[in-house]
């Protein structure tokens, strides 16, 4: 186990990743999805080298100050309901053992997390745009931004998958040898 000072600074550094990660999502608009899962890649760093609780309390750290000090507020929710808790959930979901079953119970999640996403920015944040942009599309809209959404999930954890095999092979024995 690593020490107190080295788990808090870690912390601090990719909470401070994260979050100016976070604030370029209100910079650069284009960029409104792919930066909140650059941030959440960043959360398998500290579930790695210190632990999956530690892990936790810095992703509701960094999702309560990208609510406060990011210019935009659907990246920062994007965050925290959809990119920003799922690699440390994969790492729980590692331990079953059926492929299958895994992704399965991973796109269940997601896709929880995805109309909740959708009913929190409509009826909570009031931001009825969403709906009507939904509804330009016609009886399937939603359908087919779901069934989008999947595929941008499925491309996220194959990615996911390869950055933290890269991150094992390269960076993580870097981190062993500066102890």
């Amino acid at each position: 186990m690593r020490s107190i000072s080295y788990r808090v600074a870690l912390g601090g550094i990719v909470s401070a990743l994260c979050l100016v990660t976070m604030f370029l999502a209100g910079v650069i608009p284009a960029l409104y999805l792919v930066l909140p899962m650059a941030a959440g890649i960043l959360m398998m760093i500290i579930s790695a080298e210190v632990s999956k609780s530690w892990a936790l309390l810095t992703y509701i750290s960094v999702s309560l100050l990208s609510m406060f000090i990011t210019f935009d507020k659907e990246a920062a929710l994007i965050f925290i309901m959809l990119f920003g808790h799922y690699p440390i959930l994969r790492l729980y979901t590692e331990k079953i053992p059926l492929k299958g079953l895994r992704m399965a119970l991973r796109t269940a999640i997601f896709n929880v997390c995805v109309i909740a996403y959708y009913y929190v920015t409509v009826y909570i944040f009031g931001l009825d745009q969403m709906a009507d942009e939904l509804s330009d599309y016609g009886r399937y809209g939603a359908y087919v931004m779901l069934g989008l959404a999947n595929i941008l999930f499925l491309l996220y954890d194959l990615n996911l998958d390869s950055i933290y095999r890269i991150y094992l092979k390269r960076l993580a024995p870097k981190f062993k040898k500066n102890r």
